[in-house]
Order: structure tokens, then sequence, then C-alpha cells
């Protein structure tokens, strides 16, 4: 589909693209990846969204956005499945929880961040195009265990338990710097408490 977008748009159109920053599949333990970082995908997942990212950016009005791991409630889809939405409601629901690989590292970001990620990038596209960018929020490059400790913080009565012998399905492992988007002018501000925050009321408001 990629592929045939990019073949039937003029050269004068501009594309604007979201793609998963899975691509980084396992980072290096001592630096964040950012956009000169090797990609090693290490799902079917991870490799087609690089693939995609590399026909994109085979034009000039093109802008890739890796994104983090998404948050937030979405009116028209909600995503459960996400890790911080699917962690807290999962404490919500009181429901006992194992963790597995506790140390694994992810970046997030606010669904909102995204379009104004998407605003801001068309508004000023002739200064960002041709280029791909991290975009996610600095300070919520975390552990799993460190999100399962901020849920509980907002919902004391979350019990989870680290299981030390299970494997996480998804083996994605990496923290990300996004200082390239930051130093061309946009900076994600949704917190991960506020988003946390937000999911609470709303699955407080679906379970009424």
């Amino acid at each position: 589909v990629i592929k045939h977008l990019s073949s039937i748009c003029s050269k004068n159109q501009l594309i604007i693209m979201p793609v998963s920053n899975s691509g980084y599949g396992i980072g290096d333990k001592d630096k964040f990846c950012d956009e000169t970082s090797p990609l090693r995908p290490i799902s079917l997942y991870g490799k087609t969204k690089v693939a995609a990212e590399n026909i994109i950016m085979e034009r000039e009005n093109s802008i890739s956005f890796t994104l983090a791991t998404v948050f937030g409630v979405s009116a028209e889809r909600m995503r459960t499945d996400l890790m911080v939405n699917n962690f807290t409601y999962t404490a919500f629901k009181k429901e006992k929880f194992k963790l597995y690989q506790p140390h694994f590292r992810r970046n997030f970001i606010h669904i909102s961040d995204i379009s104004e990620a998407f605003i801001f990038s068309i508004k000023f596209f002739s200064k960002l195009k041709s280029n791909i960018y991290n975009l996610g929020l600095n300070n919520a490059n975390i552990t799993k265990v460190m999100l399962c400790e901020k849920i509980k913080s907002f919902l004391p009565e979350f019990e989870f338990e680290i299981d030390k012998e299970g494997k996480d399905p998804d083996q994605r492992d990496y923290f990300v710097s996004n200082e390239k988007i930051n130093n061309a002018g946009f900076e994600a501000k949704c917190s991960l408490d506020q988003g946390i925050e937000e999911l609470i009321k709303y699955y407080t408001q679906m379970s009424q």
C-alpha cells in the first residue's frame, strides 16, 4: 500500500507518515537510540514499518515520525492493548498481574502530542522535510517496572508480581532520544501522570 501510495503521488504532494520505533528492536544498554542508530526490528510488524519508511524517504517531500508507544484515550477507537492503557486498565480492574522482563525499556507519547506534532510539521514542512524524527516524551523513557510503580501511585490496590522465568512476547527493549525534533522546535508535553489520570477517569465512566 505504501509503495503504491508513493508511486501515485506527485513530487509536489506532501507526505507525513507515522511509523513505530519498534524498528530499533533491542537497543544498546548504554545509549539512547537516535535517528542514526541501526535498525534491528525483531517482529514482522517492525520490519514492515522500516520497509515503509524506506519507501517514503526516497521522496523529497516526506517526513517520517517514528512514534514511541502511544497512550491516552481515543474516542473513535480505544486501544486497551497498548502498554500504558493496558497496565492501567488491569490495575483499575484490580486484576493480579504478572510482569515479565521488568527492566525492559520503552519510550511513550500521548495521542494528543502526536496530533500536535502533525500540525507542527504541516506548518513548518519546508524546514522539516526529507527527515526522520523520533517522536516521544522526553521524561517517559522508563522501564516496565517503573511504569507499574507509577500506576500503583494512582491505584494503590494494583498488585503486580515480577515473574523472573517468563518472557514477554514483545521483546523490544530500548530508550529513545527525541532531541532531533526538540531541536527543530517541537516537544511533547502530556505527561504519563496526566495520561494515567485521564485513563482512570475514562475507565471509571465506562464502568458506570
